[in-house]
C-alpha cells in the first residue's frame, strides 16, 4: 500500500519551497530560487540510491532506476517541472489540510473572507470524504506541478521497497521554467535515454492526454502621435483608440472564456498604452494546424487593413510560434498511450482521454524525439488562490506510475 500520509508530507515539503519562474528573465533557470528545489530533489534521489543522478548547469535533474529483470525492456521516463507559475505568488505558501471533506464551503482565509466553494468550483464535489490540500487564500498551492514530482518520487521509493514488482529501466526528469514555456528548451533528450516518457502534469483523476494546442505569441505595437490636447485637432493620433479598434475587430466569441474542447482562441494577455504607443500581447491557440495558421494570418491581415485605412504604418505585428500539437508525434507510437490507459483500467480508474487546452513539456519533448503523453497529477484551479489537490488523487497517480512500469516490463517479456 502506498502511504497517504507520506504523500502529504512529501508534497508539503515541496510546495513550501518558493520556486516561481520569471518570464522577464533570459537565464535558465529564470530565477535563482528554483535551484533550491532542484538541489533538494537531487539530494533525495541520491539518498534513495538511484543511479546516474545528475543536475546540470541549468538545474535539470535526472536519475535512473535500473531494471530488475533479465530481459530487455525499453527505458521509459517520468517527467515533472518544479517551477510554479508567475501568474500568482508562490512565496510563503501555507498549505491547509481538510480531512474527510464534507462537500461544503472551505474557508481559506477568514480574515480576508476568501472561500473555496463548490457552488463555483463544482469539481470539489468529486472529492467528498477525501483529504483536500488547499492554499490559505494568499498564494497559489503549487500542485502544478509539485504534485507530479511527489508522485514520481513516491513511485520510485515504492518500487525500490518492492523488488517483487518487475520493471525495466525507469528514467526520472525534473525541469525548470515550464510555466513560462521554456521547460524543455535545454532538456538533453539523448542524455535522458528513454524511448518514451510521460509527464505527470494533468489535473483530474483519469486524465490521459496526447493532444495539445498549437501555440504562438503575438506582439502588436500601435503607434500614435502626441501633441498638446489644446491644439490636437487634426494632429493627435491616439494609439490606444487604434489598439481598441484592433481588439474589437477580432472574433469576440473566440476567447478563452467562450471556448472549450478543441475550440481555439485569441487571448489578450496584456495591454500597456499611452497616446504615443500602445503594446498588446496575445497568445494564439488552436488544436487544428490549419485553423492555427489561419488565426495567425487573420491577425496579420487585420493589421494590414488598419494600416491601409489610415494610410500609414500604425500597427506592427510580430508572431512567434511557441509549441505544436504533439498528437502527430504520439499517434505513430500509440502503444505508449495504450499502456497508460491499461494501467488506469487495472487500477479501476476510468481513463479520460481528451485534448489539453494548454501546453506541456511533453509537447516540446515529443518534437525533440521523446514522445511524451500527459497523465493526471490530481490538482485543480491551477495558477491561483483557489488551487487544491486531493491526497487520494496523488496516491492514485503514484499507483499509475508503478503500474505502467510493471506493464511495460510484462509486454516486452
Amino acid at each position: 500500500m502506498i502511504n497517504k500520509q507520506e504523500i502529504i508530507d512529501r508534497f508539503v515539503s515541496y510546495v513550501t519551497i518558493d520556486s516561481e519562474s520569471d518570464p522577464n528573465s533570459n537565464a535558465t533557470p529564470s530565477t535563482e530560487k528554483q535551484w533550491d528545489m532542484a538541489k533538494k530533489l537531487e539530494q533525495e534521489l541520491r539518498e534513495m540510491g538511484l543511479e546516474e543522478v545528475s543536475i546540470d548547469k541549468h538545474a535539470y535533474v535526472m536519475a535512473t532506476l535500473p531494471s530488475n529483470v533479465e530481459h530487455k525492456v525499453p527505458a521509459i521516463g517520468f517527467i515533472s517541472h518544479f517551477d510554479t507559475s508567475p501568474d500568482f505568488t508562490g512565496k510563503d505558501i501555507k498549505p491547509q489540510i481538510t480531512e474527510n471533506y464534507d462537500g461544503k464551503d472551505i474557508v481559506l482565509n477568514q480574515e480576508q473572507n476568501i472561500i473555496l466553494s463548490p457552488d463555483y468550483f463544482e469539481d470539489l464535489l468529486l472529492y467528498k470524504g477525501q483529504t483536500l490540500i488547499t492554499t490559505d487564500g494568499t498564494t497559489l498551492l503549487g500542485a502544478d506541478d509539485k504534485a507530479g514530482i511527489t508522485e514520481i518520487m513516491s513511485a520510485v521509493k515504492y518500487l525500490l521497497a518492492h523488488p517483487e514488482i518487475k520493471h525495466g529501466p525507469i528514467k526520472i526528469g525534473f525541469t525548470p521554467d515550464e510555466e513560462i514555456g521554456r521547460g524543455a528548451h535545454k532538456f538533453d533528450v539523448e542524455k535522458f535515454g528513454a524511448e518514451w516518457a510521460y509527464t505527470m502534469d494533468g489535473s483530474r483523476v483519469g486524465e490521459l492526454e496526447y493532444e495539445n494546442f498549437n501555440a504562438a505569441g503575438a506582439t502588436v505595437k500601435v503607434k500614435g502621435k502626441i501633441v498638446h490636447p489644446g491644439s490636437a485637432k487634426g494632429k493627435m493620433v491616439n494609439s490606444q483608440y487604434i489598439a481598441q479598434e484592433f481588439i474589437n475587430s477580432l472574433p469576440k466569441l473566440e476567447t478563452p472564456e467562450h471556448t472549450d474542447g478543441r475550440q481555439g482562441f485569441f487571448h489578450l494577455t496584456q495591454i500597456n498604452g499611452k497616446v504615443e504607443e500602445t503594446k498588446l500581447q496575445y497568445i494564439i491557440r488552436d488544436h487544428d494546424k490549419e485553423h492555427f495558421e489561419a488565426r495567425k494570418e487573420m491577425m496579420r491581415d487585420l493589421a494590414k487593413e488598419i494600416n491601409k485605412q489610415r494610410g500609414e504604418e500604425a500597427i506592427e505585428i510580430e508572431i512567434k510560434d511557441q509549441y505544436f500539437n504533439m498528437r502527430e508525434k504520439v499517434e505513430p507510437v500509440m502503444h505508449i498511450v495504450d499502456i497508460a490507459e491499461e494501467a488506469m483500467k487495472e487500477l479501476n480508474i476510468k481513463p479520460i482521454i481528451k485534448p489539453i487546452r494548454g501546453g506541456t513539456d511533453g509537447s516540446q519533448l515529443s518534437f525533440m524525439g521523446l514522445p511524451c503523453p500527459n497523465i493526471f497529477a490530481g490538482g485543480h484551479n491551477f495558477h491561483g488562490r483557489y488551487e487544491f489537490v486531493a491526497a487520494e488523487s496523488m496516491v492514485k497517480a503514484t499507483q499509475v506510475i508503478v503500474k505502467i512500469a510493471e506493464l511495460t516490463a510484462k509486454k516486452y517479456k
